[in-house]
C-alpha cells in the first residue's frame, strides 16, 4: 500500500463524466510530483483536468471520452515515463507482478483500463488509478475517480484482468493498463513536438510509407537533389509538428530574467553551425529567389515558414486577456524579416512577459545574403525547423537511399556523433517524441469506428 499514500493526497474525482482518463491522469502525475512546466492557479503549479489537452481537445473528450493510446501520449507529453500494455501483449501474472512492484513504491502507479460490466458495474469503459494489492487474497484496490458512483473498492485480480481483457469498440483494440513514473531526463527546453493539431499523423505516415519509397529513386545521386526531393514531399502541416520553446518569462517566481542557461538554449547557433543546416539555407534561399519570380501556389516550405511558431501564441491570441503589446522586426535566418508580438499576458491575476515570433511568407524576404556568421541569432526559422527535423528522424530512416556513396554522406550528414552535448540532447528528446507518437498512437488511427458518448 505504498502507493496509496502519495495517491490519496492527490486525489480527486472526474469533473465530467466522460473525464475519467483525465482524472486518473491528473492524480497519478500530482502523486509523482511532476511539474507541468505551467501555473495552474495563483503561483501553484499543479495538473488539473482542463490541462491536459495537448493530444486530444477537451470538448472532443467531453462528447466521446478518451482512448487508451491518448491517455498514454497524454502522460508522455505532461513528462512522465509510460509504459503501456494493452491485454494481448501480457498475461494476468504480468499484471500481477507489475501491480505488486507499483504498489510497494511511490515513484510508480498504474492506471488500469477496463470495462465496468464485468464488474457488475453501470457504464462501460472507465480509467481508474489502483492504490493496492493485497497478497493473500489477490485483490486490487481501484480507486475509482467517478466516486460520486463508487468508493474505492477491492476487486479480485482476475476479474480485473477479465474487464481488462474487453475491446474498446472506438478503437477495435483491447485495453490494458499503464505503467507511470517520473522522467529521469530532464524536459526540453529547446524543442518539444506538438500533437495537438494531430500533424503527428501525416508526418508518422510520410516517414514510415512514404519516405523509404521515395529515398529509392534512381535519380537521387547527390545531396541537394535529395533534399529537394524530400522536402518537396513534405505534409504541408510538417512545420507545425515541431513547436519552438521561444516563451520568455519575464515575471515568475525565481526572478525577472531567464537564467544563464535557458538563455543559452534560446540561442539556435548550435543548428546552424551544421552542415545539415547551410545546404537546407542554400536550397531556401534557391527557392525564396524562385518564389519572387514566379506568382505560382506556395510551396511546402511557403507552408512550413507560416505555421513555425512558439508556445507563447496560444497565450496572446486567446482569450486571455493582454496588455502592453507592441510589435518589432527581427532577423531569422533564412526567412529573413520577423515579427516578434511583445506582450503582457494577466491569467488567473498573474502578469507574465511573453514574447510571440511570427514568421512572414518567404515571398516577401530578402535575407538570403545576410552573413550567418556574425548574425546575433535569437529566434528560429523554418530552415532551423526543417534542420532539427532531419536529425530527429530515426537513423534507419535512411537506409533506403539506394546510391550507396550518397547514403553514406547523408547518414554523414544527419548523424549525432559529433553534435554539441545541448543539441544533442534536444535531438534525442525530438526523437524519442516522435517513436512514442507513432508507436503508441498510429495504429488507433487506422480507420476509426465513432461512437456515441457514454457516461463513466
Amino acid at each position: 500500500m505504498e502507493g496509496f499514500f502519495s495517491l490519496a493526497s492527490c486525489f480527486q474525482t472526474q469533473s465530467e463524466p466522460a473525464f475519467c482518463g483525465l482524472a486518473s491522469l491528473a492524480v497519478v502525475l500530482n502523486a509523482l510530483a511532476i511539474d507541468p512546466g505551467r501555473r495552474w492557479k495563483g503561483p501553484w503549479r499543479w495538473f488539473d483536468e482542463s490541462m491536459l489537452d495537448c493530444c486530444e481537445p477537451l470538448d472532443k473528450i467531453k462528447a466521446h471520452g478518451i482512448t487508451f493510446g491518448k491517455v498514454a501520449c497524454l502522460a508522455h507529453c505532461s513528462g512522465a515515463d509510460v509504459r503501456p500494455f494493452r491485454a494481448n501483449q501480457v498475461t494476468v501474472d504480468d499484471l500481477r507482478r507489475h501491480l505488486i512492484h507499483c504498489t510497494s513504491s511511490r515513484d510508480c502507479h498504474l492506471i488500469a483500463s477496463y470495462h465496468r460490466r464485468h464488474l457488475k458495474q453501470t457504464g462501460t469503459g472507465h480509467f481508474s488509478p489502483i492504490g493496492g494489492y493485497h497478497a493473500g487474497q489477490d485483490m486490487a484496490l481501484i480507486l475509482d475517480v467517478a466516486c460520486f458512483k463508487y468508493p474505492p473498492h477491492w476487486v479480485p485480480l482476475a476479474l480485473l484482468w477479465e474487464a481488462m481483457n474487453t475491446i474498446d469498440e472506438s478503437t477495435g483494440l483491447l485495453r490494458g493498463f499503464m505503467l507511470i513514473s517520473s522522467h529521469n531526463a530532464a524536459p526540453s527546453a529547446l524543442y518539444t513536438v506538438s500533437c495537438r493539431d494531430e500533424s503527428w499523423i501525416s508526418m508518422a505516415r510520410y516517414c514510415v510509407k512514404d519516405l523509404p519509397d521515395l529515398l529509392k529513386a534512381e535519380s537521387l545521386d547527390n545531396v541537394p537533389t535529395l533534399l529537394s526531393h524530400v522536402i518537396d514531399s513534405l505534409p504541408a502541416n510538417a512545420g507545425s509538428l515541431i513547436k519552438w520553446v521561444v516563451e520568455v518569462r519575464r515575471k515568475d517566481e525565481d526572478g525577472p530574467c531567464l537564467s544563464k542557461e535557458e538563455k543559452e538554449r534560446l540561442f539556435v547557433k548550435q543548428v546552424r553551425d551544421t552542415k545539415l543546416f547551410m545546404i537546407v539555407h542554400d536550397l531556401q534561399c534557391a527557392r525564396i529567389q524562385c518564389c519572387n519570380r514566379s506568382s505560382s501556389s506556395e510551396d511546402s516550405i511557403t507552408r512550413i515558414a507560416a505555421s513555425v511558431c512558439c508556445q507563447g501564441a496560444a497565450m496572446l491570441s486567446g482569450n486571455l486577456a493582454s496588455r502592453k503589446t507592441c510589435f518589432q522586426g527581427v532577423q531569422a535566418n533564412g526567412d529573413g524579416a520577423n515579427t516578434v508580438n511583445s506582450g503582457s499576458v494577466v491569467s488567473e491575476g498573474n502578469e507574465q512577459g511573453v514574447d510571440m515570433l511570427l514568421p512572414m511568407s518567404p515571398c516577401s524576404m530578402s535575407s538570403c545574403n545576410s552573413n550567418l556568421d556574425n548574425e546575433i541569432i535569437k529566434y528560429p526559422s523554418s530552415t532551423d525547423a526543417l534542420t532539427v527535423l532531419l536529425l530527429a528522424l530515426h537513423p534507419s530512416t535512411w537506409l533506403g537511399i539506394i546510391n550507396e556513396r550518397l547514403k553514406a554522406e547523408f547518414q554523414t550528414l544527419v548523424s549525432t556523433d559529433n553534435l554539441p552535448d545541448v543539441l544533442k540532447f534536444e535531438i534525442f528528446h525530438l526523437r524519442r517524441q516522435l517513436c512514442y507518437l507513432k508507436t503508441c498512437k498510429d495504429k488507433e488511427y487506422e480507420d476509426p469506428v465513432p461512437v456515441p458518448p457514454s457516461g463513466p
